[in-house]
C-alpha cells in the first residue's frame, strides 16, 4: 500500500444497516480533488470540478443512513438520496463488499493507495477500520464507539480507600458534598443505601442522572429493578446502554463503575454498587480498590466521556418495578484501612476499549516490582497468554519482582480452567525459567472477604492502576470500561499495604505433585542398563 497528500484513512463496508446503506469512506489530505478518483475496480467516483480539501472529507453511498448512523451529515453522498447533501460525480455504482474487496485512490491516474480486505484489514460487521501512524486498525473499533487518546492531568488531590473497609463512607461522602450535579456510570446498582444516597442527593435539588447496563450476565436482576423504581420515584433518570430491536450496541458490556461529581471531581471504583462492593463499615464485602479524585479539568473529561456514552442510539430510557431490595448476610469484618488523602498525583485515565494500551505501557515501564490482583486471569488460547499476563512475565524476565494474586470464591476456582490452574500454571513458569514470579489465591477465610472483584495493578511503589478492566479476552477490546493510572508514590504505597495484607495469608499454589512410580521405573531402567554394561565388558 502507498500513500500520497491524499488518502484513505477511514473507511466502514459492513455497517449494520440492512444493504449497508450507510457505508462509508474518509479522505485525508490537503488541496485541490481535481483528479482524484476512488474505485473498487468495479465502480468508483471522482470528485466535482474545484473541489478541496483541508484535512478530511466523509464520502457516503446514502447521506440519510449515514445521519442515521452518526448522527451527522456526510459532506458527500455517492449515489443521490439526500438533496442536502453534494453528490461525487459516479461512474459505475460503488458497493463495498463485506467480505473480500479493495479499495483504489488515484491521482491523475496514478495509484496512490490500494487497501485489500482480508489483507490490510480483517473485515468485521460494524467494524471501522482506521489508519493510525501508518497501521490499520490498531484496535478493533466498531460503529458508534468514541476514539480517545491517552491524556494525563497533573496535581490532582487523589483519595484512596478500598472495599469493603471504607467504600460505602467515601461514596456517601462524596455524593453528599454534591451541589449541582451527580453522573453514575455501573454495570449493576443494587445496593439501597447507594439508591438512598442518590435520592437524598436529589431531594437537595441536585441533578442526578445514572447509566447502567440494559443486558448484565443473566438479566437484570430483581434488586436492581428495585433499585431503579426508588431512583424513577425521585425524579432521577435511569438510562440503559441496551440494543433496540434489530438495533446494536456501541460495546459489548458498558462495565464502567464511575461517579462525576459537579465540575469538580471524580469517584473511580473496581466495584459494582452492590452490598458486596459498598457496605457498611464494619461489615464484610469484596476486596476492591477506589479512588475520589478533586480535579475540575479530569471532572470534565469524565463528563465529556459520560455525555458521548449517554447520547447515542443504543441508549434508552430504563424504569423500574417495585420489589424487595437486595438479599444479603451480614458478617462482620473489622475495618483495617481508612481512606487516605494524597496532593500532587499525576492521573491519567485508561478507558477500554480505546486507551486500553496503557496497561501494557505501565507494566512495561516497571524497573524493580509489579503486583497483581485480579477476580480472575483468563488467557487467549491454550496456547496463548493473555496480553497483559504476558507483559507482566517479560517483566520477570529482566529481573522485575512479579506478585499475582488471584480470587479462590468458588465459581472461580471449580472449573478446570480457572484461577488455581493459572496460579499453577504461573508457578510453573517461574520455576521453569527460574523467574523473580510468583502466584497465589486468595485465603478469604483468613483475610475476611468475601471475594477478590478486583482488577488492580502497582508498579515499582510509584503507579498504581485502579480500573474495572478484567483480564480477559473481552474486556480491554470490546467493552466500555473506566479505570485511571495514579502516578504519586504515597497512592501507590498505600495500594501496596492492601495488597500486602491480602498476599501475606495467600493460599500458594502447590508445586506440581512427585510422581513417585514414574522415578521408580526411572530407576530401574537405569539399573537395568548398567547392568546389562557390566555384563557385556565382563565377558
Amino acid at each position: 500500500m502507498t500513500c500520497s497528500a491524499v488518502q484513505i484513512i477511514e473507511f466502514c463496508p459492513d455497517p449494520y444497516l440492512p444493504d449497508d446503506a450507510d457505508e462509508y469512506i474518509v479522505l485525508s489530505g490537503d488541496g485541490s480533488l481535481d483528479g482524484v478518483a476512488v474505485s473498487d475496480n468495479h465502480g468508483g467516483f471522482r470528485f466535482p470540478q474545484g473541489t478541496v480539501i483541508h484535512g478530511t472529507l466523509t464520502i457516503a453511498r446514502n447521506g440519510a443512513a449515514f445521519e442515521k448512523t452518526h448522527g451527522t451529515s456526510p459532506d458527500f453522498e455517492w449515489q443521490d438520496y439526500s438533496p442536502s447533501v453534494p453528490d461525487v460525480v459516479s461512474g459505475n455504482q460503488l458497493r463495498l463488499a463485506n467480505t473480500r474487496d479493495e479499495l483504489l485512490v488515484y491521482e491523475n491516474s496514478r495509484l496512490v493507495q490500494k487497501i485489500t480486505w482480508p489483507g490490510d484489514v480483517k473485515p468485521r460487521e460494524g467494524q471501522v477500520h482506521y489508519l493510525e501512524e501508518g497501521t490499520w486498525d490498531p484496535r478493533p473499533l466498531m460503529l458508534g464507539q468514541s476514539r480517545l487518546a491517552l491524556t494525563s492531568f497533573e496535581n490532582v488531590t487523589v483519595t484512596a480507600f478500598v472495599s469493603p473497609d471504607s467504600s460505602l463512607a467515601v461514596f456517601s461522602g462524596a455524593v453528599d458534598s454534591a451541589q449541582h450535579r451527580v453522573l453514575a456510570n455501573v454495570y449493576e446498582l443494587t445496593s439501597t443505601n447507594i439508591t438512598h444516597t442518590l435520592t437524598y442527593a436529589r431531594k437537595r435539588g441536585v441533578d442526578v442522572s445514572v447509566l447502567v447496563e440494559g443486558g448484565p450476565v443473566g438479566g437484570i436482576p430483581a434488586a436492581e429493578k428495585s433499585a431503579i423504581s426508588v431512583l424513577n420515584q425521585s425524579g432521577i433518570p435511569v438510562l440503559a446502554m441496551a440494543s433496540s430491536e434489530g438495533g446494536h450496541v456501541p460495546y459489548r458490556y458498558d462495565h464502567a463503575k464511575y461517579v462525576i461529581i459537579d465540575d469538580r471531581a471524580v469517584l473511580v471504583t473496581s466495584e459494582n454498587f452492590g452490598h458486596s462492593g459498598f457496605p457498611p463499615a464494619g461489615e464484610t464485602g469484596n476486596r476492591g480498590w477506589g479512588v475520589v479524585m478533586e480535579d475540575p479539568r479530569l471532572a470534565a473529561y469524565f463528563a465529556d466521556l459520560y455525555q458521548t456514552d449517554t447520547s447515542g442510539s443504543a441508549i434508552t430510557p430504563v424504569y423500574g418495578t417495585a420489589g424487595p431490595g437486595e438479599n444479603y448476610t451480614i458478617i462482620s469484618r473489622p475495618v483495617v484501612f481508612e481512606p487516605v488523602t494524597f496532593t500532587g498525583a499525576r492521573v491519567t485515565p485508561v478507558i477500554a476499549p480505546d486507551t486500553s494500551a496503557g496497561i501494557t505501557g505501565l507494566l512495561n515501564s516497571a524497573q524493580e516490582s509489579i503486583e497483581i490482583q485480579q477476580a480472575y486471569i483468563t488467557n487467549e488460547s491454550k496456547t496463548r497468554l493473555n496480553p497483559y499476563l504476558a507483559t507482566a512475565i517479560n517483566a520477570s524476565r529482566r529481573g522485575v519482582q512479579v506478585r499475582v494474586l488471584l480470587d479462590s470464591y468458588w465459581y472461580n476456582t471449580e472449573d478446570e480452567a480457572d484461577n488455581d490452574e493459572m496460579v499453577a500454571l504461573i508457578n510453573r513458569i517461574a520455576a521453569t525459567e527460574n523467574l523473580p514470579l510468583e502466584a497465589r489465591c486468595a485465603d478469604l477465610g483468613a483475610t475476611g472477604l468475601e471475594k477478590i472483584h478486583n482488577k488492580g495493578v502497582i508498579v515499582d511503589g510509584r503507579a498504581v492502576l485502579v480500573s474495572s478492566i478484567n483480564w480477559n479476552t473481552n474486556s480491554p477490546g470490546f467493552n466500555r470500561e473506566a479505570g485511571v493510572i495514579i502516578e504519586q508514590p504515597g497512592v501507590a504505597m498505600y495500594f501496596r499495604g492492601v495488597f500486602d495484607a491480602d498476599w501475606s495469608p495467600a493460599v500458594r499454589s502447590p508445586h506440581p505433585p512427585t510422581d513417585y512410580l514414574k522415578i521408580a521405573c526411572v530407576i530401574t531402567v537405569i539399573g537395568l542398563l548398567m547392568l546389562l554394561y557390566y555384563y557385556r565388558h565382563m565377558r
